[in-house]
């Protein structure tokens, strides 16, 4: 915790991160800003050729899709939920009274058709079931969004509001798994080209209560996710900076994905955590860019 809050000071007291005062919701410089943005010419790079359609979606997602997608049944401890003021004007007088004597001013407030946008990709699965048949190709997009995830934490590769960079395959088995491999070689490729060491695990999501263990173990034994590690605040507990996800048919399932030959699509994704990546760049080469080394220089800004 100590390492956390030494390197989020830092952060503050050099402009790169901007305190808001809370926990995990930070602003961030120009510099920093920069950092992510060549940060994402090099995925292009890596990723470029291989054709995906990109997509951009709000960091708000249709709440329906959310309840369909199954999120709150293992992740309910992270999800955010947009409420507005829906009332007359005498409840209007009573949240201004509320507010003025320091009382919940919420609790009048009722549920919007719009959620926090949890993973970059969840939006996308609804979006390209509507098409209709996937080609027997399958199909590749690229996404980035804001996500938005309940953990406040004083550990600033931890927050609640950060950017996900990512590469969606659909296809069959053999298909996305393939995809997935390739982005997982690549992946150790990037990082290693702008200076920092890193290893591959087998890993799982953080699965919400008794139930959710046996979830977690069972995508542990059947390698459903590796994550590319690289020490942040803490070389004991490496921070993951990629993921890299094979869903098998669930998610083809749940929506209806369908390849032209009336099978079930197979689904994998590869996400980028874009702030943890920019702050694992400023805690191993420092917090003045112009002073990293010149190849890591090169390999971001040509």
């Amino acid at each position: 915790m100590d390492m956390q809050t030494s390197f989020l000071d830092r952060l503050f007291e050099s402009g790169l991160l901007i305190d808001t005062g809370i926990d995990g919701l930070y602003g961030r410089s120009g510099q920093f800003e920069d950092v992510i943005a060549a940060f994402e010419r090099l995925i292009d790079t890596f990723g470029g050729a291989d054709g995906a359609e990109a997509m951009r979606f709000p960091p708000g997602m249709n709440r329906a899709f959310f309840e369909k997608s199954g999120y709150m049944k293992s992740f309910p401890q992270l999800a955010g939920t947009v409420h507005s003021f829906c009332g007359s004007e005498l409840d209007h007088v009573s949240l201004l009274q509320c507010m003025e004597v320091g009382e919940d001013w919420t609790k009048g407030q009722e549920a919007t058709d719009i959620v926090l946008t949890p993973a970059a990709c969840y939006p996308l699965y609804p979006t390209v079931a509507k098409r209709g048949n996937l080609p027997n190709t399958g199909g590749l997009f690229d996404l980035q969004s804001y996500c938005f995830r309940h953990e406040p934490s004083k550990d600033p590769a931890r927050q609640q509001l950060f950017r996900m960079r990512e590469y969606v395959c659909m296809g069959t088995e053999l298909h996305v798994t393939d995809f997935r491999q390739r982005w997982m070689d690549r992946g150790v490729e990037m990082m290693k080209a702008v200076g920092l060491d890193v290893t591959i695990d087998v890993a799982n999501d953080p699965f919400f209560g008794r139930a959710g263990k046996m979830l977690a173990n069972n995508q542990r034994d059947q390698n459903l996710k590796f994550e590319l590690l690289i020490p942040i605040t803490s070389a004991a507990n490496p921070t993951a900076c990629m993921s890299f996800n094979y869903h098998q048919d669930a998610f083809g399932t749940k929506w209806g994905l369908n390849l032209e030959d009336g099978s079930v699509a197979h689904t994998a994704c590869v996400g980028f955590g874009l702030e943890r990546i920019a702050l694992a760049l400023f805690h191993y080469h420092g917090l003045d860019v112009k002073q990293w080394p010149a190849s890591v220089r090169k390999a971001l800004w040509g």
